[in-house]
């Protein structure tokens, strides 16, 4: 009888370095100037000298992963846009306060490595920071036999970016009769899943493969599609007109996360009627009776992210949104707080001004 081993203990060493073999091509791909040494080393090098044109830099820095919408991709057998999730969960929530990203590291745990999957992952994680114009620096693939099954993983990234001081934005900029301008999102991107699983993928559910007329595709090809990458055409936006805040709607909703870049003062109405939510969200809504004041404090209810802008900036920030090819409208306004008054985001847990939504949606 032959000793014990890290192979028999369940990790394939050889099956990890062919990993990193094929996800080299991927990783070179997403690069950046500023990007010193060869892949494969024990950190990841970035030349932060190179970054001339800012005076006083201020470094951002954030951390996020996909959550349960990996079960999905696992389901699915599709592992080459969860990476794209990942990135999007990062970068947009670097640039809501103006920094550009500038690179990002992963980590991606699993209870077995297939050298296939694992560089599909990392495809998809490299095409994000392509699109978000930043660099995959580094990253890292364990094995964990015994707390994850042969076919199951998660993943996680952070990420760094960097503004200008006198460029930061944020809620102490933000005015009564700003204006709330809104970016349409891809679809649930990466939030939510917990619930859209348990409603569409549950006991009475339609199932991954179940075609739904409304969404004009199956459920398992709605809920894949990628987060949307908002970063390069916030920063557009940014250089293009004055912007005082931005908000990255995950986790919380909307409410919530507009909340969160409002000063204690101002309070902002959100108009429901001013866009159709994607067939998705009414799909989970009816199909499993939740209520909607659930729904929106799940979910995005298709939008991904807004921009506080002076009225001023109005017209043109939807004219560079428009050809960037990013759908928005105006949605909101900000106003002063009332004595006494409380917004959809005190009621859901949200911190800074009141958010209200008014209106029903335009369906």
């Amino acid at each position: 009888m032959s000793g014990a081993s890290y192979a028999a203990a369940g990790v394939d060493v050889e099956a990890g370095e062919r990993a990193v073999a094929l996800m080299r091509a991927s990783v070179a791909a997403a690069q950046r100037p500023e990007t010193v040494g060869s892949f494969g080393g024990f950190a990841g090098l970035f030349d932060a000298s190179a970054l001339t044109k800012y005076r006083k830099p201020l470094l951002a820095t954030s951390t996020d992963g996909v959550g349960t919408k990996v079960a999905v991709a696992q389901a699915l057998d599709i592992h080459n846009t969860v990476g794209i999730d990942l990135v999007a969960m990062i970068v947009d929530d670097l640039v809501v306060c103006g920094a550009e990203p500038l690179f990002l590291t992963d980590y991606i745990a699993t209870g077995s490595v297939v050298p296939e999957r694992i560089a599909n992952i990392v495809a998809g994680i490299a095409e994000g920071c392509r699109q978000a114009g930043c660099a995959l620096l580094g990253g890292e693939t364990a094995e964990h036999p015994g707390l994850l099954g042969p076919h199951e993983y998660d993943m996680a990234g952070a990420g760094t970016g960097v503004v200008e001081a006198d460029r930061l934005l944020g809620a102490d900029l933000v005015r009564a009769g700003d204006v709330v301008i809104a970016m349409k999102s891809s679809g649930l991107h990466s939030n939510g899943y917990s619930l859209a699983r348990y409603v569409l993928l549950g006991d009475g559910g339609p199932g991954l493969s179940a075609t739904i007329d409304e969404l004009g595709h199956t459920v398992g090809e709605e809920l894949i599609i990628p987060t949307r990458i908002y970063a390069k055409d916030c920063l557009a936006l940014a250089d293009a007109v004055e912007v005082h805040a931005m908000s990255h709607i995950t986790g919380g909703g909307i409410a919530a996360n507009i909340a969160r870049v409002l000063p204690q003062h101002l309070a902002v109405d959100i108009d429901r009627s001013s866009w159709t939510p994607q067939p998705v969200f009414t799909l989970i809504g009816t199909l499993g009776k939740v209520e909607q004041i659930e729904l929106e404090r799940t979910f995005n209810m298709g939008m991904g992210m807004i921009a506080i802008v002076p009225e001023s900036s109005v017209d043109e920030a939807l004219r560079v949104l428009s050809e960037r090819g990013v759908p928005s409208w105006v949605c909101g306004e900000i106003r002063d707080r009332r004595d006494g008054e409380h917004g959809d985001a005190e009621a859901k847990g949200g911190k800074g001004g009141a958010t209200s939504l008014i209106g029903t949606y335009a369906l």
